[in-house]
């Protein structure tokens, strides 16, 4: 179940993306995942959530530059689903908008399909395993993999078409990284422990799940720094469940010169790749 991912000290709870066609881009979300806005938003700016957990927020930015995904930025947002049933009922109901895959994997931990929305920004959605048919790895970690989803087995295991409601979180946030080693460094310095290394890609969690964050360089290795003015990534927000946990990684922000934002409960920073960061203190949210 998905309190698998928010059930940690430090997890991922938000994405802000800048998005030039607002009314397009929300509307899509809406019908994919049954999102919903929420009242009170400033003029231009959107924020969509499951039930009354806010998971998105859409910043109307129609000026912006389009990515090329040679740049940091947001390769993929991943919307966890409460459960395998879930999940297939969704499959279903993907299959009735006629959205587009760009793939369906079986990673041993997880059952994973793959798009994007209308902008081009990455999507996953997937439900996880049982935390015991995890597959580890000899040395610790875990062994995550990439075969083939059978599709139609997923489908087979329930009779049709259910939006997932309002059990969707965000379980991880993947990105676009232009240095791996660095982003590691800046990962574990919040907290958080490497999972699984790859070539070109790591995968970092808090609480022994299998990945919150994860970085990439498969299409942008000794890339520059993300440039201001693009659409996609504005911020991911990491929210921490207790004062300690948020102290740890606001002292690290702080002591790596990255903080562009510092107030009670609440910074803002870059990662070496330049994509936002907004860590939160989940206290402050009451």
């Amino acid at each position: 179940m998905n309190e698998t991912a928010t059930a940690a000290p430090l997890y991922a709870a938000t994405v802000t993306l800048a998005v030039r066609d607002l009314d397009l881009v929300a509307g899509f979300y809406q019908r994919l995942l049954g999102l919903r806005p929420l009242p009170g938003a400033d003029a231009g700016r959107l924020t969509l959530a499951a039930g009354d957990r806010p998971l998105l927020h859409l910043v109307h930015t129609p000026d912006a530059r389009p990515e090329s995904g040679q740049e940091p930025g947001l390769f993929h947002t991943a919307f966890l689903l409460p459960s395998r049933d879930a999940l297939a009922g969704w499959l279903y109901h993907l299959a009735a908008l006629r959205v587009p895959l760009q793939g369906a994997s079986d990673h041993g931990v997880s059952e994973a399909i793959y798009l994007a929305d209308p902008e081009g920004n990455g999507i996953e959605v997937y439900a996880d395993r049982p935390r015991a048919a995890w597959p580890m790895a000899a040395g610790g970690g875990i062994a995550m993999v990439t075969h083939r989803l059978d599709l139609r087995a997923l489908m087979a295991t329930v009779p049709g078409a259910a939006l997932p409601g309002d059990g969707t979180v965000i379980g991880h946030v993947h990105l676009r990284a232009n240095d791996v080693p660095a982003a590691e460094a800046f990962y574990t310095g919040l907290g958080m422990a490497v999972m699984q290394k790859m070539p070109q890609a790591a995968f970092f969690s808090s609480g022994g799940y299998h990945h919150h964050i994860a970085a990439n360089t498969w299409a942008t290795g000794g890339s520059p720094r993300r440039p201001a003015g693009l659409t996609g990534l504005l911020e991911v927000e990491l929210r921490a469940a207790d004062r300690a946990t948020f102290e740890r990684a606001a002292d690290a922000l702080r002591a790596g010169g990255s903080v562009v934002e510092d107030a009670p409960g609440m910074l803002r920073a870059e990662d070496p790749g330049g994509n936002r960061l907004h860590l939160s203190l989940a206290m402050a949210m009451a």
